[in-house]
């Protein structure tokens, strides 16, 4: 064949090829999304149940202090991943004395495991006020089906099972348009709050602070990063790469993801305060205790409907914060002793990462039979994860600041400031929470 009949075939076949379309808004959100929703588990409810309720509109303000470092120390964590291609307790690996890490690792277990306890006895609760039956026989449920599901279920396909229980987060949207809100008031108080100096109120600020930023979070959402980069989704870490920083697209998925993720994460948290400050402490319900207790006080205030959107959305959100919980442990626990840590494989070529999503489940269904009640879990789950949670956002940023391991893709300085703020404020937040126990 001549030269120009090469030339012309040629131009013929890039006429006819299909071209790859660009992915949409959605397929570009992942990690970011199912980390951010995945925070407002049953347990969160129950925090932002009691502010609404305890102090009315008082703490809204809150949810927009969090926001900006919650976004940054979740980026932190995604691009630790990206960059690497390793998960958070591999690269701490590298900084830390082993021992170190074992201990933060050991708690971080222990915190997502009364977490899950809490969350599970709340699931089972709202679907039994739902539609009646046993708490016990809902929870077992619960933990069957969740575990299962991440054992059995490889990633490419529970990924967007997650992705699409992040929209059960929209109940409590929904929820707070079935109620009466005086908006000018609520607004008014979100952006110029009164003062208040009460203990009591100070320690709600800790609770919301520790409840939006919690350890687990980063760990899941460095090793979302490393799962879908081993799957092909994303090319090799950043770092064996040639390309500028500056304008790598992976970077801006990591920040459109994560920013949308945690903006939807806040922005529901603003609402279930809404609907409580405006439900509840409107007409003197001023003490919650768990979600579900916040669902049936709603029930004679504001109609079944309401009721069913908020237990409803107690469920969904549980079903997506399980598998994250006993997630984040698991890869901890691998990556610490080698282990490989994907919900990609098969269940008999990871038995060890499995193994501790299961125990971690297991184990949380288990202490629902102790006695012990869910609020005293949720504490212990809030004073580990706050001991966890300072020396591994310190190491994040000493990790992502770090040219030797992120290479040219160490963060920029704005993150840097930021992400050192935030760890600054929940150390503030930990020493708070650590004498009001002493205290107490």
């Amino acid at each position: 064949m001549s030269n120009r009949s090469q030339l012309q075939a040629s131009a013929r076949d890039s006429a006819v090829a299909p071209t790859k379309a660009a992915p949409t808004l959605l397929q570009r959100l992942g990690p970011g999304l199912i980390t951010g929703a995945a925070d407002d588990d049953p347990s969160g409810i129950a925090t932002y149940s009691q502010a609404g309720a305890q102090f009315g509109y008082g703490l809204l303000w809150t949810v927009f202090l969090t926001t900006p470092f919650m976004i940054a120390i979740q980026l932190v964590s995604a691009q630790i991943g990206r960059v690497t291609g390793k998960g958070l307790a591999a690269n701490v690996k590298e900084l830390a004395p082993r021992w170190i890490v074992m201990a933060l690792v050991g708690l971080l277990v222990a915190a997502n495991t009364f977490n899950i306890a809490a969350d599970i006895a709340a699931m089972a609760e709202a679907l039994s006020l739902v539609i009646g039956g046993l708490n016990h026989e809902h929870a077992l449920i619960f933990a069957a089906g969740s575990t299962l599901l991440q054992v059995f279920l490889p990633y490419r396909r529970y990924s967007p099972v997650l992705k699409f229980l992040t929209l059960t987060l929209f109940a409590y949207v929904a929820t707070a348009f079935t109620v009466e809100i005086p908006w000018s008031k609520a607004l008014l108080s979100a952006v110029w709050p009164k003062a208040n100096v009460s203990a009591d109120y100070f320690m709600m600020v800790v609770a919301v602070l520790g409840t939006t930023i919690s350890p687990y979070l980063f760990f899941w959402q460095a090793s979302q990063e490393v799962e879908e980069m081993n799957l092909g989704m994303r090319d090799r870490p950043l770092r064996e790469e040639t390309r500028r920083a500056s304008d790598h697209p992976e970077l801006t998925r990591i920040r459109v993801d994560t920013t949308l993720g945690m903006l939807l994460s806040n922005g529901i948290a603003f609402f279930i305060i809404l609907t409580t400050a405006s439900v509840l402490n409107a007409n003197g319900v001023t003490n919650i205790n768990s979600a579900t207790q916040a669902a049936e006080a709603l029930r004679p205030l504001a109609g079944d409907f309401t009721f069913a959107l908020f237990a409803l959305g107690i469920i969904g959100t549980g079903l997506l914060a399980i598998p994250v919980l006993a997630g984040s442990a698991a890869y901890g626990v691998a990556e610490i002793f080698g282990w490989r840590a994907t919900l990609e494989a098969r269940p008999e070529k990871a038995v060890g990462f499995y193994t501790i999503i299961a125990a971690a489940t297991i184990i949380g269904f288990g202490l629902g039979f102790t006695g012990i009640d869910s609020i005293h879990m949720l504490v212990w789950s809030a004073v580990l994860n706050g001991i966890v949670a300072v020396p591994i956002m310190a190491m994040m940023m000493v990790i992502v600041s770090s040219r030797a391991i992120m290479g040219r893709f160490k963060a920029r300085s704005w993150l840097v400031v930021l992400g050192w703020l935030g760890t600054a404020l929940m150390a503030l937040a930990v020493l708070a929470l650590l004498a009001s126990s002493l205290i107490g």
